[in-house]
């Protein structure tokens, strides 16, 4: 007998709501058609203490498969990160697809996985070996569009925004032609939506979400899906990031906005030989016109659209040293860094996500992942730096701020230039401090000389 999936559905929310009208809405269990999968992860880290390592499933390796990413799940873990960001596991749609092999981002079926990454069973695996590694696992969600051959578009057409003819639109001020823009003012998508979000929670047992394009959803969806998708793991929080820089999305229960404004200031340094003082003048801006104090953004050096339509880091930033100056300050700055794939070893290639482009991990630099891993480490072990008070002492080459937590201080300079620099010492700064790498001290007097893109960083 075949049971019409909706009216089930329909009588366990009604049952849903008759339970909770009686007892306390926070203790009440979410009534799901689906069944929770694996195990709560009881090493979820704290939303401050999130390294987020941003996979490209298609580039990660040369089979460009889930299997691929378990394969390399120890070098992540190693390297210091405990949040594995996989892009869009979806099937991609084929209807005016975009490049080789289509946009990750063009979306065929919220329900299941791209076949040529491989199984739901495969992503299972993937995320029981990753928090087998203290590792918490977020999948990408696109929730503003879908491909054109997405089967909502022909089972429910009315879930679509609609031009003057009644023609299915493209997102509006876009030229993403490869996807059309769903409609958040009806009731039964938005559910759609939400019920797709949980399946992966439930099925998978992932941890959370990375949200594409969120800005351009209205806030009272994310409220409603956040809410709902945080009553489904008793025992544990989920990671909300938010592609998006609104305040409004800190009110809705992200735990993280995108730091769009942060790269665009750090750019413009290089780009235009704006003063490094334009970065902290960036995150004040911020904080006095957006966001709460506590509130924290996902700062980057990278990642895949930055990658594929401006460059890499050293491409950006001033090769291999530049590279590196511009991440401690993106790790450290009021901030939850996120790596991009290969961009840890010093991979300095352009990688297309329309198209199978695999990372080539052989020419990695031992060097530069060294210098990650020392930045990431003392970030983990620094509740200053993750969590403390940001006072800004920048000037034109040298980014430089303290980080402040109850006893512990701690002292940021960069050099953003390709020159040596002198800085001049504020008087609150002249003190002993210790190397906070080599445990070396450090006396700082009226001036301290900066070589081309070096970075100091001292701890009382």
């Amino acid at each position: 007998m075949k049971f019409n999936t909706k009216l089930v559905y329909t009588f366990l929310l009604a049952l849903a709501f008759v339970s909770c009208s009686s007892s306390d809405d926070n203790e009440a269990d979410p009534v799901s058609p689906y069944t929770q999968y694996g195990a709560s992860f009881d090493k979820m880290p704290k939303k401050e203490d999130a390294i987020i390592y941003q996979v490209n499933i298609r580039a990660f390796s040369q089979a460009g498969t889930l299997k691929g990413v378990q394969d390399r799940l120890t070098q992540i873990q190693e390297l210091g990160a405990n949040v594995v960001y996989l892009m869009p596991v979806y099937p991609v749609g084929k209807v005016k697809a975009s490049g080789e092999l289509g946009s990750p981002y063009a979306v065929k079926d919220y329900k299941a996985v791209n076949p040529d990454f491989g199984t739901l069973q495969d992503l299972q695996v993937l995320v029981e070996e990753a928090h087998k590694k203290n590792m918490a696992v977020i999948l990408d969600w696109v929730a503003n569009h879908t491909a054109w051959d997405n089967a909502w578009i022909t089972q429910h057409p009315n879930w679509y925004q609609k031009n003057d003819k009644g023609e299915i639109i493209i997102p509006p001020g876009t030229n993403y032609n490869d996807v059309a823009q769903l409609d958040f003012n009806n009731t039964e998508m938005k559910d759609a939506m939400i019920d797709a979000m949980s399946y992966w929670v439930y099925n998978t047992n992932i941890d959370g979400f990375r949200c594409d394009y969120a800005d351009l959803v209205p806030q009272n969806f994310w409220t409603d899906a956040i809410t709902k998708l945080r009553k489904i793991k008793k025992n544990q929080n989920i990671l909300m990031l938010a592609e998006g820089s609104k305040a409004s999305h800190f009110v809705s229960g992200f735990d993280y906005t995108f730091g769009f404004n942060f790269f665009s200031a750090l750019e413009k340094v290089f780009k235009e030989n704006k003063s490094a003082l334009s970065i902290q003048e960036s995150n004040a801006t911020e904080y006095a016109t957006i966001y709460r104090p506590e509130n924290r953004i996902v700062r980057y050096t990278s990642n895949h659209d930055v990658n594929l339509a401006e460059g890499t880091p050293y491409e950006l930033f001033g090769g291999k040293q530049g590279s590196i100056a511009t991440f401690v300050v993106a790790a450290y700055l009021k901030s939850v860094p996120m790596i991009y794939n290969g961009q840890e070893v010093g991979y300095n290639k352009r990688i297309n996500y329309f198209a199978k482009t695999p990372i080539d991990w052989s020419t990695a630099d031992a060097s530069v992942l060294t210098e990650y891993k020392k930045i990431i480490a003392f970030r983990n072990s620094s509740s200053a730096i993750k969590k403390g008070t940001y006072t800004g002492y920048s000037n034109d080459a040298v980014s430089a701020f303290t980080m402040v937590n109850e006893s512990e201080k701690v002292l940021v300079l960069s050099n953003l230039t390709s020159s040596a620099v002198k800085y001049l010492v504020s008087p609150a700064l002249k003190t002993t401090w210790k190397d906070a790498f080599t445990g070396a001290s450090v006396t700082l007097g009226s001036d301290i000389t900066l070589q081309p893109f070096q970075y100091l960083v001292l701890k009382n």
